[in-house]
């Protein structure tokens, strides 16, 4: 089931939005819907994000992710680059336009067979459908979004 997935472009930049429900098969692999695949490129990285669900960047997405884990130089902040860059996979999709989600992927997220792509703005998150749907009910509190954007001048 497929909700609003749109990539809208904005001068050199690709914007993902929207939510796609999937099931993984029996493989673990993911078929990414068919508006997403140009814009994701034939090669992409994937990689463990901090809220336990995995990031999907494209390419020049990743360049600029990677560029500004780079400039971190604070002792402290080594930590950072390698959460990120250890847990990072090069990957593509088959010839049927599905990517293989790692089993140490899959244990990280919680993912079983059941997941939900979302489109993050530069990147795509792929969630375990429950737990993204626990961080719908819970983690995004209108007042607080309200509050914030507010604050950021919205």
């Amino acid at each position: 089931m497929c909700f609003a997935v749109t990539l809208l472009r904005k001068g050199a930049h690709s914007l993902f939005v929207g939510e796609y429900r999937h099931n993984l098969d029996s493989k673990g692999r993911l078929s990414v819907p068919v508006k997403l695949r140009e814009k994701l490129g034939a090669e992409f990285v994937m990689c463990r994000s901090f809220d336990k669900c995995i990031m999907i960047h494209p390419m020049e997405s990743w360049q600029n992710f990677a560029d500004k884990l780079s400039q971190l130089q604070v002792v402290e902040d080594r930590n950072i680059k390698r959460y990120f860059f250890s847990g990072a996979l090069w990957s593509s999709l088959d010839g049927q336009g599905r990517v293989i989600v790692p089993q140490y992927f899959r244990d990280y997220a919680g993912i079983d067979k059941n997941v939900v792509l979302i489109g993050n703005n530069t990147h795509l998150e792929l969630w375990d459908e429950a737990a993204w749907d626990a961080e719908l009910s819970t983690g995004l509190q209108s007042e607080d979004i309200m509050s914030r954007l507010i604050e950021l001048g919205f």
